[in-house]
């Protein structure tokens, strides 16, 4: 499953990589309003985000920051097979500029936030939309340290969540993250040819 998976991902060109990217991305918005309306009266899940907050940037940034930092040093001393995704990460960013991965770094963190803190984890707790969140990111499932990863890092979002009320903040946080992290692939893949 994991080489069929492989395989697909290096078949895709730049364009048709980037398209599955948005599309997913616009699938998990469709989602979130949906459930939206049919869980949420008047869709009250979206005053859940308080833009005036100064825990967007108390909290969120260096919540982002901090868990950037830890992800590298752990990639420096890990043996990089602990970080094989499949190639999919360094595809999606190593030949974006660094515009365009703010751009995708916002649309992604504002659709699976939207979704997975202020759906999913709203309607069923903490741990399950953590387990969906990780499951929902298909490539880390054939890497046992990914997959733990993810699980991990969805559960401290949605303790930021739990403890702030706001998925403005989570939305920050999940932006640095994405963001600092695709910049730091671009500036690798740069620096070894």
């Amino acid at each position: 499953m994991k080489k069929k998976y492989n395989d697909l991902i290096s078949s895709l060109t730049e364009k048709e990589l980037l398209f599955h990217l948005y599309i997913t991305q616009i699938i998990l918005l469709a989602i979130s309003f949906i459930l939206g309306f049919l869980l949420f009266d008047h869709f009250s899940f979206l005053n859940n985000i308080h833009l005036n907050d100064l825990n967007i940037v108390v909290i969120g940034i260096p919540a982002g920051v901090t868990v950037v930092i830890m992800d590298i040093v752990l990639m420096k001393w890990l043996p990089s097979s602990y970080y094989d995704d499949g190639g999919l990460n360094e595809r999606i960013f190593k030949k974006r500029t660094t515009l365009h991965i703010l751009v995708i770094a916002a649309f992604v963190a504002c659709s699976e936030e939207l979704l997975f803190r202020g759906i999913i984890q709203t309607k069923v707790g903490l741990i399950l939309a953590s387990i969906i969140f990780a499951v929902i990111h298909f490539r880390y499932l054939f890497n046992w340290f990914l997959f733990l990863n993810i699980v991990l890092l969805s559960f401290i979002i949605g303790m930021v969540y739990e403890w702030t009320g706001n998925l403005a903040v989570t939305i920050m946080m999940h932006f640095v993250i994405d963001f600092l992290l695709g910049v730091y692939i671009k500036i690798s893949r740069m620096k070894n040819g």
